[in-house]
C-alpha cells in the first residue's frame, strides 16, 4: 500500500481525496510477497564511536541501500517512546522469522509483558543501529502514509449499491497483463470473465478506486436479511495493468487548474458523463477475497511480510533497501506530524522505491486517512539489526 500522492479521499468527508486521485505514487497493494535478501557478511570497516569501547561494525551494503553503524546515541528519541507499542508489531514478524533472527526471536517474545527499559536494555545490548543511505550516500528521502478504508457496502447489487469488487477471475494467471479497468466494464470477453465473481457492491465507483489504490478495507456489509456486519476485503491479485493517476489526466486535459479534492469534485459534478472516462484513465483493478474478522478489535490487514499490520507501528519499505521484519527507527519532523519512533518493515509497495523511502500505516478508518492523506515529509532510517 502507499500513498495516493498529496492528498487521499475519505468515503464521507472531502478534505483527503487528492492522493489517489491527483498523485502519482501507486496505491500499496497488500500482497504477501517473498522476503528481501538478507545482508551478506560486512566487509568495510568504519571509524570506532567516541561513545564505544571498540570499533563499530562494517557498513553493509544493500541492493539499494548502504547502512552506515552508528553509537546508540543517534537514536536520540529512543528513552522517550515508548518501545512496548511497537512490541506487538515486533511479535508478528516474528512468526515468519527470517535467518538473521531467528536466534533473537525468542528473545522478543518473551520481552512482550516486560517493562519499557527493560525493552530499550535489550535493545542496546543485542542490537546494532545502522544508518540507512542511498548508495550515493544520502541520508533523507520521503515519507508518505496508508490507510485501510471504511466503506459501506452490499452483498447484493441494488439501488444506490451498483458498483461490484471482484474475486480473482478463472484464468487470471494465464494472461498478463489482464484486462484494464475500461476492458473489463466494455469487453464482452472479460464480463464473462468476471461473472460470477462479485463479492459485493459499493456506492461510488471513486471508493472503488481508492480500495484497489489502498489494496485493501473494512466494508461495513449489509446482508440479504438485512443484517450488517464488518468483514475485510483483502488483496488477492490485480490484473497487472500499470497505476495511472487520474488526478494527473485532468491536469494534462487542461480540465482543471485546481488539484484538489473540491476542484476535482466540482469536475465531477459538472460532468457526470465523463465519470467512466475519468476513472478509466487507471487501468489498474485490484482483485479481492474476503476475510472474517475475530472479535472486536480484529488485526490490521497483513503487509507483504505476511502478518497483520500495526497502526503507528508498521511501515513499507523497499526490499532491496531493508527486509521484512526489519525493527527500524523512524525520525519525520514535517508540516503534517513529527515522528520519533521505532516502526517494523513489513510491507512493500510499487510506489515505495529507493534507499530511504517509507510508508506509514496509519491505521484504518476517516482519522486514519486524514493523517494519510496529508502526509508527505522528509524522512530519516535507522535499521536495528543483530550484533
Amino acid at each position: 500500500m502507499t500513498n495516493f500522492l498529496l492528498l487521499r479521499w475519505p468515503s464521507a468527508g472531502a478534505a483527503w481525496l487528492v492522493a489517489a486521485i491527483v498523485g502519482t505514487l501507486a496505491g500499496c497493494a497488500m500482497a504477501p510477497s517473498h522476503q528481501g535478501a538478507w545482508p551478506e557478511t560486512p566487509t568495510t570497516p568504519t571509524a570506532p564511536s567516541a561513545t564505544t569501547s571498540g570499533p563499530l561494525p562494517p557498513v553493509i551494503t544493500q541492493a539499494q541501500s548502504r547502512w552506515v553503524p552508528v553509537d546508540w546515541s543517534a537514536i536520540a528519541g529512543l528513552d522517550q517512546d515508548n518501545p512496548q507499542e511497537a512490541w506487538p508489531a515486533w511479535q508478528q514478524s516474528c512468526l515468519r522469522p527470517a535467518p538473521a533472527w531467528k536466534r533473537l526471536c525468542p528473545e522478543v517474545q518473551k520481552l512482550a509483558g516486560a517493562s519499557a527499559s527493560a525493552q530499550r536494555q535489550w535493545m542496546r545490548q543485542n542490537l546494532q543501529p545502522y544508518r540507512v543511505e542511498s548508495l550515493d550516500q544520502r541520508t533523507e528521502g520521503l515519507l508518505t502514509s496508508y490507510y485501510e478504508p471504511v466503506l459501506n457496502a452490499s452483498r447484493q447489487a441494488r439501488a444506490g449499491f451498483a458498483v461490484p469488487l471482484y474475486a480473482p477471475p478463472n484464468g487470471l494467471a494465464q494472461r498478463k497483463p489482464w484486462y484494464t479497468r475500461q476492458e473489463m466494464e466494455t469487453l464482452p470477453a472479460a464480463r464473462q470473465a468476471l461473472r460470477g465473481k462479485e463479492l459485493m457492491y459499493l456506492a461510488d465507483p471513486v471508493d472503488a478506486m481508492v480500495l484497489h489504490i489502498q489494496g485493501s478495507g473494512l466494508m461495513n456489509v449489509t446482508e440479504p436479511d438485512g443484517r450488517q456486519r464488518m468483514v475485510r476485503m483483502a488483496y488477492a491479485g490485480t490484473n497487472d495493468q500499470p497505476y495511472k493517476s487520474i488526478g494527473r489526466w485532468l491536469l494534462d486535459q487542461n480540465l482543471i487548474r485546481d488539484a484538489s479534492w473540491p476542484g476535482i469534485k466540482d469536475w465531477i459534478n459538472r460532468n457526470p458523463s465523463r465519470v467512466n472516462e475519468l476513472l478509466w484513465q487507471n487501468p489498474r483493478v485490484v482483485f479481492f477475497k474476503e476475510e472474517a474478522l475475530p472479535g472486536e478489535n480484529p488485526p490490521g490487514p497483513k503487509g507483504a511480510q505476511g502478518v497483520p499490520l500495526t497502526a503507528g507501528r508498521s511501515i513499507a519499505v523497499d526490499r532491496s533497501s531493508i527486509p521484512y521484519g526489519t525493527p527500524v527507527w523512524l525520525r519525520s519532523q514535517g508540516p503534517v506530524t513529527s515522528l520519533d519512533k521505532l516502526v517494523l518493515a513489513q510491507d512493500t509497495g510499487t510506489a515505495i522505491v529507493g534507499a530511504v523511502r517509507a510508508d506509514y500505516y496509519a491505521g484504518s478508518g476517516p482519522a486514519a486517512g486524514e493523517l494519510a492523506g496529508r502526509m508527505k515529509q522528509p524522512l530519516q532510517l535507522w535499521v536495528l539489526w543483530p550484533k
